[in-house]
């Protein structure tokens, strides 16, 4: 509507300077002065097509400018034609604008040729000149406006885009860090309070007399100081993440007390290889091994278990047997998935499933 608008104005606007040229006295015409405001009008209504129809503008103007030239001429008529061929190349197809031009400097050419031949007088160049004036300025004036107004529309849709893919990677990073934290959540906390609850449940529904309770509640005292102590190191790191300090618990060298306090019987094998293990690697390992003796107590059939761990100069290998699950309990798979998620991150491989008679989770990490 508003270009509708606009291009009304123009268009009154062109018949209003027409109207003053003719109350001043400045048409000169052949004929009745007053004929020349249909050449006028009619140029004056090529552009309400300008947006909409260009070559059609451009066509309509051109005839315009003919009548006007065989009537008068006028100067409005031209006047308006320069709007009209600035707004076809504006709005046109680039191929539109590139046959104006063409046929523009083309027509300037011939004209100031074919003038001086006839007229034999060099001034007759300046009618070659006006017509370029007409029509090569305007032809250039709006490719060049076009041009840059193309760039600002590029340039516009290329920040939309970087902002775009800057909102999805802060999304991403956002998702990365709440998968993050879950999967710590889960592996460190979550581990501890299993062990507390089972234990804690086994000290209620059996006697287990004086030494059983009393080693019931060492085994409770212990996974709820380590719980603890590892959830005020995690809060510390979310605050600040150089923060965390060097001796911060979990790693294969604390496979030995993590075994101690698994409450099952378990077989530990690791063996070392050159060379030292990264530290993500490291990390990695610990909690994997962690989860897995954590499934192996609650839904396990409480039988021994074997840990083997391969450190080796390429990849830490680790297998974790123990006695098949037992049914099924509701929440039972986010530790898997944490588990597959942690190998992969370090583009490793983790598989876990029956085997022979017993559950078997195998995973590798490589060092490099």
């Amino acid at each position: 509507m508003k270009g509708r608008t606009v291009d009304l104005v123009l268009a009154g606007s062109g018949l209003a300077a027409g109207a003053l040229m003719y109350v001043t006295g400045q048409y000169q015409a052949r004929v009745d002065a007053r004929w020349l405001f249909v050449p006028l009008a009619v140029c004056c209504s090529a552009l309400l097509l300008r947006r909409s129809a260009p070559v059609t503008s451009v066509l309509v103007g051109t005839a315009a400018v003919a009548g006007d030239v065989v009537i008068g001429p006028s100067l409005a008529t031209p006047l308006v034609y320069t709007q009209v061929l600035y707004d076809a190349c504006l709005h046109g197809s680039a191929r539109l604008a590139r046959t104006l031009l063409a046929t523009s400097v083309v027509g300037s050419v011939v004209t100031a040729i074919v003038c001086l031949v006839v007229i034999r007088d060099v001034r007759a160049i300046g009618l070659g000149v006006l017509l370029a004036l007409v029509t090569i300025v305007p032809v250039l004036t709006g490719t060049h406006v076009r041009h840059h107004r193309d760039q600002a529309e590029t340039a516009r849709r290329s920040a939309q885009q970087v902002a775009r893919l800057a909102a999805a990677d802060r999304a991403n990073a956002v998702a990365a860090e709440r998968a993050g934290m879950a999967r710590e959540l889960h592996d460190v906390i979550a581990n501890h309070l299993s062990a507390v609850a089972i234990h804690a449940t086994a000290a209620l529904s059996t006697d287990l007399g004086a030494d059983g309770t009393r080693q019931a509640l060492g085994v409770i005292r212990e996974n709820s100081v380590q719980g603890l102590a590892e959830m005020r190191r995690m809060v510390g790191f979310l605050r600040d993440p150089a923060a965390l300090p060097d001796n911060a618990p979990g790693g294969l060298r604390a496979l030995d007390d993590l075994v101690a306090r698994a409450g099952l019987p378990v077989r530990l094998d690791v063996r070392h290889g050159a060379g030292d293990v990264p530290v993500s690697v490291d990390l990695a390992a610990y909690r994997i091994i962690q989860e897995s003796l954590t499934n192996a107590l609650k839904h396990g059939d409480g039988g021994p278990v074997t840990v083997e761990v391969d450190c080796g100069p390429a990849a830490v290998t680790m297998r974790v047997t123990s006695g098949l699950p037992r049914e099924r309990v509701i929440g039972e798979g986010a530790g898997l998935i944490g588990m597959h998620e942690r190998a992969a991150l370090l583009g490793g491989e983790l598989t876990a499933g029956e085997r022979a008679g017993q559950w078997v989770v195998e995973a590798r990490l490589p060092c490099g």
